[in-house]
């Protein structure tokens, strides 16, 4: 998929149509398979090794790609979700060509509800069981096709759960910021590789609200 024809296709008013619509939540799609796909390495190359041993002991084989569809399902819906908000900001006017937020105390809210999420028990608990694929393995295993599917919707709804205002931040940045899309994915995949540790999350969320006050007292 060609990102920069992507960006072209930015619709310059608030008029969208199908077309502008399809593109640009392809373009939420690509952004997304590619930001979290590293994070989920862990887990799928797991998941391979088990299938492995249970095949030696007469157990069906399942392909791990049913895993990973079911966890690059919730991230297309989350997709969907995004290229709404995205339609929904350019419409009030709060979104401009570049696809960045035009309005500081928009910009400093989404910062500030970013950081403090940081903070929070839900996002804790997600962050835990993608933090251990191990343990989500062995308390969330089900058998067959279908039950890899639905192990795959599981981790990446708790995988949304954690990371989800982080894209959100985006908005703030430019949706196609290159340096911003790499930071948030090198942050997701840091904070997903220290397991039992909240320091990661703690650090990052004072400096998200020191960079909205900033934001919004300048």
């Amino acid at each position: 998929m060609n990102m920069d024809a992507l960006f072209f296709a930015m619709p310059m008013s608030a008029q969208w149509t199908v077309t502008d619509f399809v593109l640009l939540f392809l373009m939420w799609a690509v952004m997304m398979v590619a930001m979290m796909l590293p994070s989920v390495t862990p887990l799928i190359l797991i998941f391979v090794a088990v299938n492995r041993q249970r095949k030696q002991v007469h157990s069906p084989f399942v392909s791990s790609a049913y895993l990973l569809t079911g966890y690059l399902l919730v991230w297309t819906v989350f997709s969907l979700l995004a290229t709404l908000l995205q339609w929904l900001l350019q419409r009030l006017s709060l979104l401009n060509p570049e696809m960045e937020t035009t309005n500081k105390v928009l910009s400093g809210m989404i910062l500030l509800g970013a950081g403090l999420f940081q903070f929070t028990s839900l996002k804790q608990k997600c962050l835990s069981n993608c933090q251990t694929p191990i343990l989500f393995i062995h308390q969330h295993w089900r058998d067959g096709k279908a039950g890899a599917l639905r192990m795959g919707v599981k981790n990446g709804t708790y995988c949304l759960g954690c990371c989800w205002i982080l894209m959100v931040l985006l908005f703030v940045s430019g949706i196609m910021n290159l340096l911003w899309i790499a930071l948030i994915a090198i942050f997701v995949l840091i904070e997903k590789s220290f397991s039992g540790v909240k320091w990661v999350s703690y650090i990052s969320g004072t400096l998200l609200i020191a960079y909205a006050l900033f934001t919004l007292v300048n």
